[in-house]
């Protein structure tokens, strides 16, 4: 039986098959720039949500995260060093993305405590009830299916274990959205284009944050994939936002 199911890269409807190595293909392209680019294209704004993140989140000590989509492992990072004794698995499905983590400073002195694996947010290679806590900072948007993702999430959390996502999210008011929309769109691709010498890779990014849902959109999926307190908190007008829900 034929599979013709699409889904979007950006702004093309594309075969759902196909999504997983396309965005893999982004992601291999623009691993060595990806953490300076972070920084050039939020002004350094990513760092302070992440610390916001991390306020909410209230890392305790040994406590076991898995951090998807977690890339160059800023968010693991940030874990480890507010909950002694914790531990960190970082899992993307990126190889380049976790060989550059694993290249930074924090990465070596967190080394017994910090794992990487290159795996699927819609099927974690991680046992049922295995982590204290689940986050994924800028990839559930890149997700192919994400209610499969939401529902992998609950799996490998224990029982009171904790979901958080970071994302792009949407503005509330009309005429801030479309200031953000002109900077997006014709700031960001030149940037890369510049700076990694990819235009096409950050187009797709810009796109893709145009096409996920909104908040109160994407809090009834974490409710259908079975979490409870299900919250959210809105940052910087909500260029982005924190969701948060428990696995009760």
């Amino acid at each position: 039986m034929i599979d013709d199911r699409t889904t979007h890269f950006g702004f093309q409807d594309v075969p759902e098959a196909e999504k997983a190595g396309m965005v893999h293909g982004v992601f291999s392209r623009v691993a060595s720039k990806y953490d300076v680019m972070n920084d050039l294209m939020s002004m350094g704004i990513h760092r302070v949500w992440k610390d916001a993140m991390m306020d909410w989140l209230a890392p305790r000590p040994g406590q076991r995260l898995l951090d998807v989509a977690g890339g160059t492992g800023d968010v693991a990072f940030r874990f480890l060093k507010r909950a002694p004794g914790a531990s960190a698995v970082v899992c993307d499905m990126t190889e380049p993305m976790l060989i550059e983590g694993r290249k930074r400073a924090e990465a070596e002195k967190m080394a017994a405590s910090l794992d990487w694996v290159v795996g699927d947010a819609m099927a974690l290679p991680f046992p049922n009830a295995s982590f204290d806590t689940y986050t994924i900072s800028f990839g559930i948007r890149n997700v192919t299916r994400i209610p499969d993702a939401l529902r992998e999430a609950y799996r490998v959390l224990r029982p009171g274990g904790r979901l958080m996502v970071l994302e792009f999210s949407h503005i509330p008011n009309d005429m801030m959205q479309k200031a953000y929309d002109l900077y997006s769109f014709n700031v960001i691709p030149v940037m890369g284009q510049i700076v990694a010498g990819d235009r096409e890779s950050y187009q797709y990014l810009v796109e893709s944050i145009r096409k996920f849902p909104d908040q109160e959109s994407f809090a009834t999926m974490i409710r259908d994939a079975g979490f409870g307190q299900v919250k959210y908190r809105n940052l910087s007008m909500g260029i982005a936002a924190l969701h948060s829900g428990w696995k009760l």
